[in-house]
């Protein structure tokens, strides 16, 4: 049977969390050094680990990569008690994820080999205590396989997480999934580029900053508007036949 691994960006794809990850960031430096944090580039599509490293630099703090994993171990401690009635789902997400574990075969495709099984989970520039706060309280994580995704911590480059996440999905769930057996949807062009650089299907959804021009343009196979169409998310989302493996 063919294996789909479809990956989810969390912020401003599945949810809008309201600034809780600004405010854990905040806390924790506050926590470490007792001063205001410096304000790093835009966040948008990069890796806990690359913004944390980059805060720690501007802060004048040595070895910022060796104290960037003492920042994130606070980070996780912290991530459990932060106040969440700020996030919400974004309109259509429950329903395109729910649609995809509830496949059972490519639309369109009426021959029995055409069945599909898809494991969906995360692949985010949160490390992953943070990216299940923002997406446990409004029930998006009962059809995400968790431990078949890579999270920020693991490198400062978004495309290196889509290597671990096919191997920790593939260790998980056997199989390969090279190729366009993996689909990345996001929302900025970083997420764009992590699924070209690696051979992956790219999906942008213009629910961020960035137009659907935008997204267009770097290189998305498919753009969406938002979720809010689940016919048409899945159209986006699944490869053509010929894809499958």
């Amino acid at each position: 049977m063919p294996r789909l691994l479809v990956l989810w960006d969390v912020d401003n794809t599945l949810v809008d969390s309201g600034g809780i990850g600004r405010d854990l960031y905040r806390a924790v430096f506050g926590e470490m050094f007792g001063r205001p944090m410096p304000q790093p580039a835009s966040m948008s599509g990069r890796t806990d680990r690359a913004i944390a490293i980059e805060v720690l630099t501007l802060a004048g703090v040595p070895e910022p990569r060796r104290v960037a994993e003492e920042f994130h171990m606070l980070m996780a401690a912290r991530a459990p008690g932060l106040a969440t009635e700020r996030v919400r789902a974004l309109p259509g997400a429950a329903l395109a994820v729910a649609a995809l574990a509830g496949l059972r075969a490519v639309p369109g495709v009426a021959d029995s080999d055409a069945a599909l099984s898809v494991v969906q989970s995360l692949l985010t520039g949160n490390i992953r205590p943070l990216a299940e706060v923002k997406i446990g309280p409004v029930g998006l994580s009962d059809h995400l396989d968790l431990d078949a995704g890579a999270y920020g911590n693991a490198h400062e480059e978004r495309s290196q997480l889509v290597h671990l996440a096919r191997i920790n999905a593939a260790r998980i769930h056997g199989g390969s999934f090279g190729g366009a057996s993996t689909v990345l949807v996001g929302d900025t062009p970083l997420d764009v580029a992590a699924a070209l650089a690696t051979g992956a299907r790219a999906v942008g959804v213009a629910t961020g900053e960035f137009t659907a021009a935008k997204l267009a343009d770097c290189g998305a196979h498919a753009v969406l508007p938002d979720l809010a169409d689940t016919d048409r998310v899945l159209a986006a989302i699944l490869p053509a036949r010929a894809d499958l493996r």
